[in-house]
């Protein structure tokens, strides 16, 4: 029996704090207070202090998540499902998430109240509003991210990225 509720693939993640069923990709951070449970969290993530995200809808009713493949919510069948986070995407300080929210690749999320249950690819913004986040900011923010670890974004992966705002990211 497993005693830990956070699981992580190489290389480990930056701290955590009340986290439960868990799973964290390389280099993600969540080094401060907030809940994160029953969630996936991509490579580079960076989870921003006292964000919480809800597992459980207060109904009790299954859990719903936006589905790429059908362009829409779908039924997952669940009980418990917390946030879905791509890779290199940020959340602020204090930012909520409801049950079953999925955010895209390279989103930056901030500002009070609950953003959308569904925050595209290359999304900038939160509750309020989203816009696009440039195709080049991005870039050069996940590159600083990367150097931190001492590590540099490569040309192979630009091009994932680049692919992905193509298809996904809101024009």
């Amino acid at each position: 029996m497993l005693k830990f509720t956070a699981y992580y693939t190489w290389p480990v993640l930056q701290g955590w704090r009340r986290v439960k069923h868990v799973i964290f990709f390389g280099y993600s951070n969540k080094a401060h207070d907030g809940f994160l449970g029953n969630s996936v969290i991509g490579e580079w993530c960076n989870i921003g202090a006292d964000t919480n995200n809800s597992n459980l809808k207060n109904n009790y009713g299954e859990v719903e998540v936006y589905s790429y493949r059908e362009g829409k919510a779908v039924n997952t069948g669940l009980l418990f499902c917390g946030l879905m986070m791509g890779d290199h995407s940020k959340c602020g300080i204090n930012t909520m998430f409801n049950t079953g929210t999925v955010v895209g690749v390279s989103a930056n999320i901030f500002g009070g109240d609950f953003p959308p249950k569904f925050i595209p690819s290359f999304s900038w913004g939160g509750s309020r509003w989203l816009r696009t986040f440039e195709f080049e900011k991005s870039v050069e923010v996940a590159g600083k991210m990367m150097e931190r670890r001492g590590l540099t974004l490569q040309a192979a992966d630009i091009k994932i990225l680049k692919t992905v705002f193509d298809r996904d990211a809101k024009k």
